[in-house]
């Protein structure tokens, strides 16, 4: 068994979110790989903690309150999802260092009536522009913007008529309040929800009143109050203050990187504790990423002409991290240490899987004996071909393709490909001169006998640890399935003649007349070892040609099917035989 050197590893590198670059810690452990921005505006003092029975929510579910917090200083949300309230505290990088809190709430009214106002946990950060800072209490500090509602200028005020969904409400966040120094503020807009649809309203503008309910001079809970209470159709009287929208542009967040198939939803998914969203606690905004099963390439989805990108595909095959490292010899290095603590997981993925198959007590459940991910050349219209993510798992008697990694019995027993070992060969393993991309990538090809004919596959493997893996994974679990299935026999026709073919792994080749009736024995017609063989072929559509040097001469079986899975096993018999006596098949 291999025993893993594993790598700890931390640096500075760049992460592509949203069509954009920016910079980030990355930290590599022996499991996970955590994500840190660096540097970004806004992001370095966020603070988040919980309390209970805060004024409007609406079960009183109690989730601790941090030490040492001011009750002046919050921000306030609200979450439907999670059934609990929670507060936030952001500090801007103002100008006298301090944290000031403004208040940020996600109007998500859920149904006529139901007066819920969930938020968006933390997709829409309060963000304060630099040298600045919203205070929820005390004067205005110099040099700290005073938004009113004049300073939208020339803005027209509208008035805005939004229906109610039955599910997803308004759809809007809000900022601000009379405590803040600031209007009543649309922070977010959800895409698909009622707000969205209105097609009416814009993030920075200020709700001057709701159904004729004046909030020009409301505090947040007031103005929380009034959305809740608004009923299902609503009328919003709207100003745009252009001053303020930079300050909603907030810059993406890595941690709302999807990951694991859950992609940022409505405010009322978003955060879920087993959705795999992203959590934002602590004082940094991060990602951490389990490695377990993640698929790393390189110049597989996105070209890479200076060599200095590294691509993290997650487990379910959904979403890709793509990292830039500063040069070639970085992205080497951060490649080598990703994929080596990768690999390290892998007798603990084979472990898992083995304890799931095997606790079903079926026959049908062999033990993996690999698998991993690869990258299997696929042809696409116009004779162009291009590598797609695959795993592959190698089982005793199998090889199985899945597009995911099959973590369940119902996705274990759902392949897109199954092929039997026996009738599979390696007919490549090197470098696959044909590609494209670079002339070094490694690849092995493998050709199945099926009824239809020859299937062949070519998969990509990223480093030469990979194919030598799977190449010798392939080789011996085709002898093991061999030896442990000992023989195949199929009907076919001899002369005019029905009779059953056998192929023994140990005893050879025999052909006998089946009996005429029940319970007769069959007549063995002829038996030959495997080292009679002479000569063996066939047409492609449905004979078998087999010649022992026998008076009989050449032996012309019709299998009435497609001949090549025959003759691959026969193939598979004489590789694990020649291996056994020593020899190099």
């Amino acid at each position: 068994m291999a025993v893993w050197t594993r790598a700890d590893k931390n640096g500075l590198l760049e992460l592509l979110l949203r069509d954009r670059w920016i910079r980030v810690l990355a930290e590599l452990t022996r499991e996970t790989l955590t994500l840190t921005a660096d540097g970004e505006p806004g992001l370095g003092g966020a603070m988040e903690y919980n309390i209970s029975h805060l004024p409007g929510a609406w079960n009183g579910v109690t989730n601790g309150t941090e030490p040492g917090t001011a009750a002046g200083n919050s921000n306030r949300t609200y979450n439907q999802h999670s059934n609990h309230s929670a507060l936030r505290r952001t500090g801007s990088p103002g100008s006298g260092g301090t944290n000031r809190g403004q208040t940020d709430t996600s109007s998500g009214v859920n149904s006529p009536g139901s007066g819920r106002v969930p938020h968006d946990n933390g997709t829409v950060s309060d963000l304060g522009i630099p040298g600045s800072s919203f205070s929820s209490a005390g004067p205005v500090r110099s040099g700290e913007p005073n938004i009113s509602l004049e300073s939208g200028g020339s803005e027209m005020v509208r008035k805005v008529r939004v229906l109610k969904q039955e599910s997803g409400g308004l759809g809007i966040s809000i900022k601000g309040g009379q405590e803040n120094r600031m209007p009543i503020l649309i922070s977010k807009i959800f895409p698909g929800l009622a707000a969205d649809h209105s097609r009416a309203l814009r993030v920075g503008d200020a709700i001057l009143s709701v159904n004729g309910n004046d909030l020009r001079e409301a505090t947040h809970d007031q103005a929380v109050q009034a959305l809740k209470k608004a009923g299902k159709e609503v009328t919003l009287e709207v100003k745009y203050i252009k001053e303020v929208s930079p300050l909603f542009k907030k810059p993406s967040l890595v941690a709302d990187l999807p990951w694991d198939g859950v992609r940022p939803q409505s405010p009322s998914l978003s955060g879920s504790e087993d959705s795999g969203s992203p959590k934002h606690t602590g004082t940094k905004d991060k990602k951490v990423i389990s490695l377990k099963m993640c698929y790393i390439s390189r110049n597989l989805t996105i070209p890479d002409l200076e060599s200095r990108l590294i691509e993290l595909h997650s487990p379910d095959g959904r979403n890709t991290v793509v990292l830039r490292c500063k040069d070639s010899f970085a992205a080497h290095s951060w490649f080598t240490a990703i994929h080596t603590n990768i690999a390290a997981l892998l007798p603990h993925v084979l472990a898992e899987l083995n304890s799931m198959l095997g606790s079903s007590n079926t026959s049908s459940n062999r033990e993996v004996r690999h698998v991993g991910w690869l990258a299997e050349q696929i042809k696409l219209d116009g004779g162009r071909h291009q590598y797609k993510p695959v795993v592959m798992a190698l089982t005793e008697k199998d090889i199985l393709l899945y597009d995911s990694m099959p973590w369940t019995r119902e996705a274990w027993a759902s392949p897109n490909l199954s092929h039997p070992l026996l009738a599979t060969r390696l007919v490549h393993s090197g470098s696959a001169r044909s590609s494209p991309a670079l002339s070094s990538e490694l690849a092995f090809a493998t050709r199945t006998g099926t009824r239809q004919g020859i299937e062949g596959h070519l998969f990509r493997a990223e480093t030469h640890w990979d194919l030598s893996s799977w190449t010798r994974m392939m080789v011996q679990g085709c002898h093991s399935a061999a030896e442990l299935i000992k023989e195949v026999s199929m009907a076919c026709t001899l002369n005019e003649q029905d009779v059953r073919l056998t192929v023994h792994y140990e005893n050879g080749f025999t052909i006998a007349k089946e009996g005429a009736g029940p319970g007769s024995g069959s007549t063995v017609l002829y038996r030959y070892p495997f080292e009679k063989l002479k000569m063996s072929g066939d047409d492609g559509i449905r004979n078998l040609y087999l010649d022992f040097g026998g008076p009989e001469g050449e032996m012309v079986l019709d299998l009435q099917s497609g001949p090549k899975p025959v003759v691959f096993v026969v193939h598979s018999f004489l590789s694990a035989k020649v291996t056994r006596m020593g020899l190099l098949a």
